[in-house]
């Protein structure tokens, strides 16, 4: 265990200095030499040569450290033998299960995990941290250090997780090829729609035929310019921005440089004509005059999401939202991409690596529990088994969709994620990218100064790469 502290240290300490990335839009400074995203860049922990991993199975307590509730509710309603006991507290036979729970905003999440992973070695046993979860866009921060247990020194084999989908895995992969995560859900995504505006806009809400008006960008921006015609905003420009970012040709940095992708470079002329056109706007995602959209009077056309965003978005429960009436439609809309996700792994040094191993399968391995959690939860599961049953059932309809079986598409989705221009530059690029654009299109500076703005905060948060 003292050489695991010595080389894990080591190799989360560069990735701490400097960075891998975070997701979602919480960024913040770090504290104390916590991890940041602010001063993300790919590192060479890969090359740190890992020992096995140090598990064992004399745990009473099970930690399981993420950053919001999405899990706990996961875990609470479908784990099999799981008691509750508080809200930060459960049971699994004899072993407690303790929840540590840290909100993204600022990067805490990362931080409290980084500052507690540095001490796993020398924790007490009821404070060694058992199970931690990530999210794709900093994954990478974690898989090529020793501090995440590959799934094979488990005892999970490739044939226990043949129904997932490749990319749900190859975002948890490490440099040296090793499965170190896994995930119950598969986040490719698409469009969303208002399926009363459909109606006023292109006379019809059937998915198929609002697909066609949405099947490339052009048919896009056509349709756009159609709904403000008839008193409604499709979006907002950040709502857009994951699909054309998901469908470049190559890495944000290549070869130390940093290079504008020509997908990118489209969002921006794109967005710019439609917020000209006051057929888009320009408002945050989450803010207060986004989610106006929720409601019929926002007069809203569309979201951009994959199926979490059914629930956790749309305020299905909440009276008088377009969700609550079974409003909206689903369909691929102009690109296919993928939004999000989380991911479960394993921590070294775990004393409770039977149970976590079993977690790890039941949640996002069976089958059973993977139809319940889809059906349960309007979520998109990680099994092509349970997909393609769905897709041919009633039990795939969704209500807050008006009914409609979206499952055939987020399966198609789901099947052509292309990971290979992910990159540990991603979040930081987004983010700073779509803050300098805001200039640009709400006419405060233009494009070559906002471009200019854009490559100054790159330069600050990676002094390492180049921008001209």
């Amino acid at each position: 265990m003292k050489r695991l502290k010595a080389i894990a240290s080591l190799a989360l300490a560069a990735t701490m200095v400097f960075g891998l990335a975070a997701c979602g839009g919480d960024k913040g400074a770090s504290t104390d030499g916590a991890a940041t995203t602010d001063n993300a860049a790919t590192t060479d922990t890969a090359a740190v040569e890992e020992e096995p991993a140090t598990l064992s199975d004399d745990g009473q307590v099970l930690n399981i450290y993420c950053w919001n509730e999405e899990f706990k509710s996961r875990v609470t309603d479908h784990y099999p033998g799981y008691e509750e006991v508080d809200a930060t507290t459960g049971k699994i036979g004899d072993v407690t299960v303790k929840w540590n729970i840290t909100a993204n905003e600022n990067n805490a999440y990362q931080n409290n995990l980084d500052e507690n992973l540095l001490k796993q070695a020398d924790a007490s046993a009821d404070d060694k941290i058992d199970i931690f979860l990530v999210e794709a866009d900093y994954a990478l921060k974690y898989v090529d250090t020793p501090y995440a247990v590959a799934l094979d020194e488990l005892g999970i084999t490739d044939a226990d997780l043949s129904d997932q989908y490749t990319y749900t895995q190859d975002v948890v992969k490490s440099s040296t090829g090793r499965i170190k995560g896994s995930s119950w859900q598969a986040c490719s995504a698409g469009l969303i729609y208002n399926r009363e505006a459909a109606k006023e806009i292109l006379g019809t809400d059937d998915p198929a035929e609002v697909q066609a008006a949405v099947a490339d960008w052009d048919k896009y921006v056509e349709t756009a310019k159609a709904a403000q015609e008839k008193g409604y905003v499709m979006c907002s420009v950040n709502d857009t921005y994951r699909t054309y970012s998901n469908n470049v040709s190559g890495k944000w940095v290549q070869d130390g440089k940093v290079v504008i992708d020509k997908n990118i470079d489209k969002w921006v002329d794109d967005s710019k004509e439609l917020v000209d056109a006051k057929a888009e706007n320009t408002y945050d995602l989450w803010g207060d005059d986004w989610a106006k959209g929720k409601k019929p009077e926002g007069k809203t056309f569309c979201y951009f999401g994959p199926a979490w965003f059914f629930n956790f978005c749309l305020d299905a429960d909440a009276d008088g939202t377009i969700a609550n009436k079974g409003g909206w439609g689903y369909c691929e809309g102009p690109q296919g991409y993928f939004w999000g996700g989380t991911w479960i792994c394993a921590a070294n040094g775990t004393d409770n690596s039977s149970l976590v191993k079993e977690m790890i399968l039941t949640m996002t391995t069976d089958k059973d529990v993977l139809k319940e959690i889809a059906t349960a939860d309007a979520d998109c599961v990680n099994s092509k088994s349970v997909l393609a049953d769905l897709a041919s059932s009633d039990d795939g309809n969704i209500a807050l969709l008006g009914g409609q079986n979206p499952y055939e598409q987020l399966a198609k989705g789901a099947e052509s994620v292309d990971l290979s221009n992910l990159s540990a530059y991603d979040q930081g690029c987004n983010e700073e990218f779509q803050k300098a654009m805001k200039n640009y299109f709400e006419g405060n500076a233009t494009k070559d100064e906002a471009l200019d703005q854009f490559k100054k905060a790159i330069k600050e948060k990676y002094p390492e790469v180049t921008t001209d």
